[in-house]
């Protein structure tokens, strides 16, 4: 600071326009604070200090000084205001997602508590959990690192072992590794959990197979469950799949809803418009499947007058061969 030369730079920097090259090309320290003084002024700087001052560094003149500049020219934009975030489509669904996943991680009663669903998933402890949970005895524990983890190589192994024991559970993991995971890849990550989530719900529905035939519950027993419960209700909706453009609007499931148990819904605050994510349709009627034979007894599978039509069995058979695209659909290649 002494030979006024930080002076000289800062000036020539906030005010090119009023700097002359002889204020840093001058040899002379006293002559240099002397032409910094005069820049100054000229940025309507007062005088705290003299030249001198400036060359014998009196610290709380100099201190001061720079307070004086920054006060008057300290070189931030003027338009300082953070531009306002506009969010896509696509962040309001993931944003969505997160919430009901996280909700859901956390109704399991896994050890581990989420509070934010990407950053927590990412060392891959997380989904270790749940999927022994869903799975008992899939998780190789003597493989597995528990967190906090400092080395990167542990979160990858973790996740690896996460897709390996998708790919057993026959999830859909087209391309996908375990350092997605790691990475935070939001939409892998919403694919994977949405695939767990459905085997977790289908797998409490094994428990309501018939006395009869032993039959597990497929998709096409819960879409023709929730067509009939609506139907028996004196409601005249009817869903062809779990694909049906008619489902988008929410309609269908409060109706299905309200079939379960009256009383839940207020028609009153209903409202048409897109309510529900398409990747939820067949996990939302199962849960609701479930929670209403818990109370009603074991699943009676549809007799022959109630199966799908052949028109419908091949559309299912079509649904099925557009979810084989990989994770991007989100879905499972097999029904549970």
């Amino acid at each position: 600071m002494q030979d006024g030369e930080a002076y000289a730079y800062l000036l020539s920097t906030l005010a090119p326009e009023l700097s002359s090259k002889t204020m840093i090309e001058t040899s002379d320290p006293k002559e240099r604070a002397q032409k910094v003084l005069e820049t100054a002024e000229k940025l309507d700087c007062t005088r705290y200090v003299t030249s001198k001052d400036i060359v014998e560094g009196s610290a709380n003149l100099n201190l001061a000084f720079v307070a004086q500049i920054f006060q008057n020219r300290n070189g931030l934009s003027t338009n300082t205001v953070a531009p306002v975030h506009q969010d896509t489509p696509d962040d309001v669904e993931a944003s969505r997602e997160e919430r009901a996943f996280r909700l859901w991680i956390n109704s399991l009663g896994i050890p581990t508590y989420v509070n934010h669903l990407f950053e927590d998933v990412r060392t891959g402890w997380v989904m270790l959990e749940v999927l022994d949970k869903i799975s008992p005895g899939s998780v190789n524990w003597k493989h597995a690192s528990k967190p906090p983890i400092i080395m990167p190589f542990r979160k990858a192994e973790n996740c690896n072992q996460v897709i390996k024991i998708g790919k057993e559970l026959n999830f859909s993991l087209v391309n996908v590794a375990g350092n997605d995971i790691v990475q935070g890849n939001k939409k892998l990550i919403l694919a994977f959990l949405w695939q767990l989530m459905r085997t977790s719900i289908l797998q409490l529905l094994k428990n309501l197979r018939s006395h009869s035939k032993e039959k597990e519950i497929t998709d096409a027993d819960i879409l023709i469950w929730a067509n009939n419960k609506v139907k028996e209700s004196g409601k005249t909706s009817h869903i062809e799949s779990f694909k049906d453009k008619t489902i988008a609007d929410g309609v269908f499931f409060l109706e299905l809803l309200s079939a379960v148990q009256s009383r839940v819904v207020d028609w009153n605050m209903v409202k048409k418009g897109r309510m529900v994510n398409p990747k939820m349709i067949l996990t939302l009627t199962a849960s609701i499947m479930y929670r209403s034979l818990q109370n009603q007894g074991p699943y009676q599978c549809p007799g022959p007058q109630d199966a799908l039509p052949e028109e419908e069995e091949g559309e299912e058979e079509e649904e099925e061969e557009d979810f084989e695209g990989g994770v991007e659909d989100g879905v499972s290649k097999t029904t549970t």
